[in-house]
């Protein structure tokens, strides 16, 4: 186990420590973020939209059964989960730029309007009150600005930023004179990187449209090429049973070194996960059977509950069980945090890190989680998830919010808690022991060294 030890900090630990400090993946992960209140938001209002119906009227599912009503509750989610990729392209940016320190708002806005660029504009027929239709052309499809926009928002996001870096460090930029204010000046050093970015990104789109017409390729758009290359193999990697314990595995493994695996790794994975969450979300709000198990509330509401490696199971057995006064007193400190998704008191103050005796069930414990929901989830037992909740929500909760109500969601998350306490208890009472006896044979040999 020493071996093993040794060999993860000599050689594991210096990359994780890279992969967490490198600047792209902060950005990303932080970009990403600055979308997820307004998903939230519109989550509140899919979950109103579609209460369930505890009545007694067999054929009545929802608590709201006015159409009419639900259409308008549906407004804003159509306006924030549709708009996910529209904010990770300014977000990507801006926060990209903040660690280069330079403009964050201007490289932002260059992304913008990159991103429009990249993405085409369609034809829209829309009833004009009688019979007849009417045409609305260079309509701007919500589909791409929301979450199937996602990688196209961040590679153009990081793109952009990239590219204003470069020439403000060749100085290629229109400099004003010292009387003009400073908002001004801004504007105009952004002339000659935004002609850039914005001249590159639409000659590519017209290359790919050229290709296209001419039957060379079957991709009409940059979010079809980056789908192609991105998306989908990252998707068919991970969007299976496999995949995902891979992914929950190398997520523990990072905490184990003292790093947050979740930002790490999660950076990564969360323009998949979300983008699955807002199909979900699209195919439940139009009446239709939700497609995605592995989305962003299924990590955190089933395989993450307490926080990475199931923790809340372990917080309850020290506060419960627990003979070690230590771990009894962590276990009433940590509970609150724990109930809430956060387990760093535990994770430290145990500790679980670079632990040989812990960190085998915080491996095993999601692990267990993933295919315990997946199994719920493929055969029908537990609904899917459709909307996105609060990272803080406690469990239960977070289960019959996040599959819009269900309550198979709240059991599925009382059924892996349960799994998770079989699985740490073994581990616990090895662990509760050796504190236990590191107490009692301090409780003794104190009198003596006072005495001394």
């Amino acid at each position: 186990m020493n071996r093993f030890l040794n060999f993860l900090e000599n050689h594991f630990m210096p990359v994780a420590s890279k992969l967490g400090t490198q600047k792209h993946l902060q950005a990303l992960r932080d970009g990403i973020t600055l979308s997820m209140p307004m998903i939230i938001i519109g989550s509140f209002f899919l979950i109103i939209a579609f209460l369930p119906y505890f009545g007694d009227d067999p054929n009545r599912q929802y608590l709201i059964t006015s159409e009419a009503i639900r259409a308008k509750l549906l407004i804003p989610q159509a306006a924030t989960f549709g708009m996910m990729g529209l904010i990770t392209a300014f977000g990507v940016a801006y926060r990209l730029a903040e660690r280069y320190e330079i403009d964050a708002v201007t490289s932002g806005v260059i992304a913008l309007c990159s991103f429009l660029i990249a993405t085409p504009f369609a034809t829209a027929f829309t009833p004009d009150g009688s019979k007849h239709t009417y045409t609305v052309t260079d309509v701007i499809p919500t589909a791409y600005m929301g979450s199937a926009g996602i990688f196209v928002a961040i590679v153009l996001g990081i793109f952009a930023t990239e590219v204003f870096r470069w020439v403000l460090k060749k100085n290629i930029v229109i400099k004003m004179p010292d009387g003009v204010p400073p908002a001004v000046s801004k504007s105009f050093v952004a002339l000659i990187p935004g002609f850039f970015v914005v001249t590159a990104t639409w000659l590519v789109r017209l290359l790919i449209d050229y290709l296209h017409e001419i039957g060379a390729t079957s991709a009409s758009s940059l979010h079809d090429v980056v789908g192609a290359v991105l998306t989908e193999p990252l998707s068919a990697l991970t969007g299976n049973l496999a995949g995902q314990i891979v992914v929950v595995f190398l997520i523990s493994l990072f905490w184990i070194m003292g790093l947050h695996g979740d930002n790490i790794v999660g950076t990564i994975m969360s323009p998949i996960w979300l983008k699955a969450t807002g199909d979900n979300a699209a195919a439940f709000a139009h009446h239709q059977a939700p497609s995605a198990i592995f989305t962003n509330e299924f990590y955190g509401s089933f395989v993450t509950i307490g926080g990475t490696g199931g923790t809340i199971a372990l917080v309850l057995l020290f506060m419960l069980w627990s003979r070690s006064k230590q771990l009894k007193q962590l276990g009433k400190l940590a509970f609150p945090a724990g109930l809430f998704m956060i387990n760093e008191p535990v994770i430290f103050g145990t500790p679980i890190v670079m632990n040989p005796l812990l960190f085998i069930p915080f491996f095993l414990a999601p692990i267990v989680n993933v295919i315990a929901a997946y199994i719920g989830m493929s055969t029908g037992l537990v609904a899917k998830t459709v909307a996105v909740v609060p990272w803080t929500t406690p469990p239960l909760v977070s289960g019959f919010l996040a599959t819009g109500g269900h309550i198979s969601g709240a059991i599925m998350q009382l059924i892996s808690i349960a799994l998770d306490l079989l699985l740490y208890l073994p581990f616990f009472k090895l662990w509760d022991k050796i504190k236990a006896r590191e107490e009692t044979e301090f409780t003794v040999n104190e009198p003596n060294k006072k005495a001394i």
